[in-house]
């Protein structure tokens, strides 16, 4: 068991692991995206439901060898500060509401916790937590994925609240009573004061890993949570990691959907959303030149095209990381094949394996020299075939078209919507070659070549299910 005073100990001898990379870091060339062990990096998952560490009864090496084996290189873990209890949000077999829940407080011999167990000692850590979250990112670290370790979550209700361990009447450390809606705020020094230790804590254990970045906290924008607090907890991880060998990358959740940030928080260099579909987020953003990450989906039924596309969209806009919420995780279900779920939002194997097609897709793109190009597809408008008939589209209407280009060089083009597309593009002169790609495999599935005189190019594609993608290249 370790005390807050034993962090010293901690950052005098941190954690080394994958010492000879540099940790995660946003792309010198281009800060919209990473460069990850000297490459350029997009980040896409399909992943559990956040619980991995904290859920004792869950087999995470199994976990990271399904999303290894499906191609996928990004996980979200929850650090145990928040979880969830039994029928939250509708979830079957959640991984965030453990029957053998772990977390970095340690246990009193006190009984009376919410939950059913004795009460936390928030001036104590639990050792077996760090070994398993540290273990957890040494496995994730072996198989190329990183792990967005988010620190804290918003409290949706009371039930949630009654089973935390920052609850006054869950620990025996003396703070006072206060509202739900104020955990996250300035106004009592006696939890703030926890909460820092946590996050010192949390930076000495895992400086030497090089595949994590930290979240600050899961949607902040509901329930009361300051922005002071945020921009508190960001410049506790910078001053914590002042002295240390390696700088992480730190992250915070700005809203659903869209919004336009005027100001980044001093320290922040990744932007989340979550349900960020259609992507306007990115353009809205874009001068920050920050990562654009879009972190969780779901509540848009079960079927893969929700996901897919959203992910695809999202990554063609210019986007960095995109995680999906997988429902077919669970802790009976480590690889991913609960298939009879009730839960709001869809997952399985098919779903990974488009995103994976993403993943390689934008592997054979050079990213880092290209920028979002939609004016490529003159005047927004494409010729959408159904059927037997053909009619003229705007783009934000039966179809929708994003480009991310390299102009006179490479063109990625994602079409969404629609079975057939007539692209009228305004194309440098030169000589191209085009893939017309399936998004559900990665497979090309028509090519062609031709020289262009320069001005507008009409170029049409094959028949396709709900969604395709283009890549022109100069020759």
């Amino acid at each position: 068991m370790k005390t807050v005073g034993s962090v010293l100990m901690a950052i005098a001898l941190p954690c080394v692991a994958n010492a000879q990379e540099k940790p995660l870091a946003l792309h010198p060339d281009n800060p919209h995206y990473f460069l990850f062990r000297g490459k350029p990096a997009v980040l896409i998952g399909s992943t559990e439901h956040y619980g991995a560490v904290m859920n004792l009864d869950i087999d995470y090496v199994a976990y990271l060898d399904a999303l290894a084996k499906d191609g996928l290189n990004l996980t979200r873990a929850f650090s145990g500060t928040y979880h969830e209890i039994p029928g939250s949000f509708g979830i079957t077999e959640n991984t965030l509401s453990p029957t053998n829940y772990i977390g970095p407080w340690a246990r009193t011999g006190t009984g009376g916790a919410g939950d059913g167990g004795n009460k936390f000692d928030l001036k104590k850590y639990d050792e077996k937590y760090f070994a398993r979250l540290k273990d957890f990112l040494t496995q994730a670290g072996k198989r190329g994925i990183l792990v967005e370790y988010v620190l804290f979550c918003t409290l949706y209700n009371d039930a949630l609240w009654n089973v935390n361990p920052m609850n006054p009447k869950n620990h025996v450390n003396a703070v006072a009573a206060f509202p739900r809606r104020e955990v996250f705020t300035l106004k009592h020094k006696d939890l703030l004061a926890f909460q820092e230790a946590f996050v010192r804590m949390a930076v000495a254990e895992l400086n030497g890993f090089d595949n994590f970045y930290f979240e600050i906290c899961n949607e902040p924008y509901f329930e009361g949570v300051g922005d002071d607090w945020q921009a508190n907890i960001a410049q506790v991880i910078v001053e914590a990691e002042k002295e240390l060998p390696n700088h992480h990358l730190i992250a915070q959740n700005i809203a659903n959907d869209r919004k336009k940030v005027d100001k980044p928080t001093p320290g922040v260099s990744i932007l989340n959303f979550h349900y960020a579909t259609p992507p306007e987020t990115v353009a809205m953003n874009c001068g920050h030149n920050l990562v654009i990450s879009d972190d969780e989906t779901g509540f848009a039924g079960k079927e893969d095209v929700h996901y897919r596309t959203e992910g695809w969209d999202f990554l063609i806009a210019g986007g960095a990381a995109y995680n999906n919420l997988d429902y077919s995780f669970s802790a009976k279900h480590p690889s991913g094949d609960l298939t009879d779920f009730k839960s709001p939002g869809g997952g399985g194997k098919e779903l990974r394996r488009s995103l994976a097609a993403l993943r390689r897709f934008m592997a054979e793109l050079d990213f880092i020299h290209m920028k979002p190009m939609n004016s490529l597809v003159k005047g927004g408008h494409a010729t959408v075939s159904i059927g037997a008939k053909s009619k003229l589209e705007p783009a934000r209407g039966q179809i929708s078209t994003r480009v991310l280009g390299q102009d006179g060089k490479a063109y990625a083009i994602y079409v969404r919507g629609g079975s057939a597309a007539e692209l009228l593009l305004a194309l440098p002169k030169g000589a191209y070659q085009a893939r017309w790609i399936n998004t559900r495999t990665g497979e090309p599935i028509k090519s062609e070549s031709f020289d262009h005189a320069g001005g507008d190019k009409r170029i049409v594609s094959p028949d396709y299910e709900q969604d395709i993608a283009l890549h022109i290249v100069a020759k």
